[in-house]
């Protein structure tokens, strides 16, 4: 059986197991409570101190839109933004991403936890595949996607959980999702490493400070198919004060038709998040590398990117973020062009809650500057048949209105 089938194949029986799960338990569901704090998709940090809130339900269910305009002052005709699987059009009011989920949790009450997500706009289009390699079947429906996964806390220890199906990228800091970002748009780093993830993890809290997780997955790019080889990888995630995380995560994996060991490619995430009140700094770095069989010689390919993020909540439901990067695609292998790319993104932020909604408007001023042989930025009208003209840099001002329902 081929990878695509297999993807397929899991994906409906664990979207049969929940539907058969889902009326039984929805029947448990007590009175909504307040509504949960907004966090950092996938950074968070289970601990062997956590403790089950019974008087909340397991179940969870929401939904949101996503709305933004991209003001490009390069004005390209073909109205895109080079290079970019999210937020990838400009001048023209999009919806980049809509969505609604339902959500079981696992724990010691009730140990068997599942999560369903459809979603669907600009932003959904093109994440989730890798630049020149061949796609995996039924991605065009597949991408729709958000998270179809089961999960079951065993009673091991402090609790091991097992966890198979699609679900959230444990590399990376960004989520796929603005909502869930200090930033509206996302950094290099972030649409160049994967947001998802399909295949089987597991986790466990050592301490009340210390967890790890495992995972085999089925490629780095979870819709991309390069090959019917397994990924693997791990994460330690470590709370250094109740203020100061860090985790590491390591990727080792074929990711081209020739699966030889010399051919595998290792990436290397780590992430540095301190918050203190209303403020909040992160350090992103990642790197890797890979030997490329079909370029002559078998140059070994090299890629790295920094991001520097940071928050202050500065009064009420107004924040205020900064993010500085970098990214260098020394051979092109992520991006498709070589090229140093530089970046800075603030971000003015005014929230709106209301029972279990949130209304999250966002101003944004990017700035992007590419220098390299294949770098650059689109511009102008047509210097040729079906050709847009390049720059170097890219100033943008972006207007966004999100809207998002969560049940407590």
């Amino acid at each position: 059986m081929t990878r695509p089938v297999i993807w397929v194949s899991n994906s409906a029986l664990i979207m049969f197991l929940a539907a058969l799960a889902l009326p039984a338990a929805a029947l448990e569901l007590p009175a909504p409570g307040d509504q949960p704090e907004h966090r950092m998709d996938g950074f968070v940090l289970r601990t062997a101190e956590q403790k089950v809130d019974t008087a909340s339900s397991d179940w969870h269910y929401g939904g949101f839109v996503d709305l933004g305009y991209s003001l490009d002052f390069n004005f390209p005709a073909n109205h895109l933004f080079r290079n970019r699987s999210t937020t990838p059009r400009v001048n023209e009011l999009d919806l980049n991403m809509a969505g609604a989920y339902v959500r079981k949790d696992a724990t010691e009450q009730s140990r068997w936890g599942m999560e369903l997500m459809g979603h669907g706009g600009q932003d959904a289009k093109d994440f989730g595949f890798a630049v020149n390699e061949p796609k995996v079947g039924f991605s065009d429906q597949l991408r729709h996607f958000g998270r179809a996964n089961l999960s079951y806390l065993a009673p091991v220890g402090n609790g091991l959980t097992i966890q198979g199906g699609l679900f959230n990228s444990f590399i990376g800091y960004d989520s796929l999702y603005a909502k869930d970002n200090i930033n509206y748009t996302r950094p290099w780093g972030g649409d160049y490493t994967p947001y998802l993830m399909f295949g089987i993890n597991v986790s466990y809290p050592f301490t009340t400070q210390l967890s790890g997780t495992f995972f085999v997955i089925n490629e780095y790019f979870h819709l991309a198919h390069a090959n019917d080889l397994p990924s693997y990888g791990g994460q330690l995630a470590y709370k250094v004060t109740s203020s100061l995380t860090v985790k590491e995560t390591i990727y080792y994996g074929p990711d081209q038709a020739a699966t030889s060991l010399e051919f595998w490619r290792l990436f290397s995430d780590s992430i540095v998040e301190w918050r203190e009140g209303p403020f909040l700094i992160a350090l992103d770095y990642q790197i890797g590398t890979e030997q490329m069989a079909a370029t002559p010689g078998s140059p070994r390919a090299f890629w790295t990117n920094a991001a520097l993020p940071m928050r202050w909540n500065f009064s009420g439901p107004w924040s205020l973020a900064l993010r500085p990067e970098l990214y260098w695609d020394r051979n092109g292998r992520m991006t498709g062009s070589e090229q140093f790319i530089t970046a800075v993104t603030t971000t003015v932020e005014y929230r709106m809650p209301y029972r279990w909604t949130n209304t999250i408007l966002r101003m944004e001023y990017r700035f992007d500057e590419s220098r390299g042989p294949g770098g650059g930025f689109f511009k102008g009208g047509e210097i040729g048949p079906g050709v847009v003209g390049l720059t170097p840099a890219q100033h943008m001002l972006i207007f966004s209105a999100i809207w998002t329902f969560d049940s407590p």
